[in-house]
């Protein structure tokens, strides 16, 4: 199984809709709120380039944003 980390904020509505997708599929996630803690917003920074959320790593894969297709065929759904 894929590993899959979701940077992400209480308050982002395109967050939320990229958890529930992930609950869904039944798909397990470590989610990591970078608004209030400034060393994860670092990581998330240095790993994307931006600091938007949401941010999915599928085993080092970075997919800005809920890009469904792109979670899809990184997943392999």
């Amino acid at each position: 199984m894929a590993k899959v980390t979701v940077y992400s904020t209480t308050w982002c509505p395109w967050c939320a809709r990229l958890k529930d997708f992930l609950k869904e599929n039944k798909i397990a996630f470590k989610n990591i709120d970078v608004g209030d803690n400034p060393k994860a917003a670092k990581e998330l920074e240095a790993k994307s380039g931006q600091m938007g959320v949401p941010v999915t790593d599928v085993d080092g894969k970075i997919i800005i944003g809920f890009n469904e297709a792109e979670i899809r065929k990184a997943l392999k759904l």
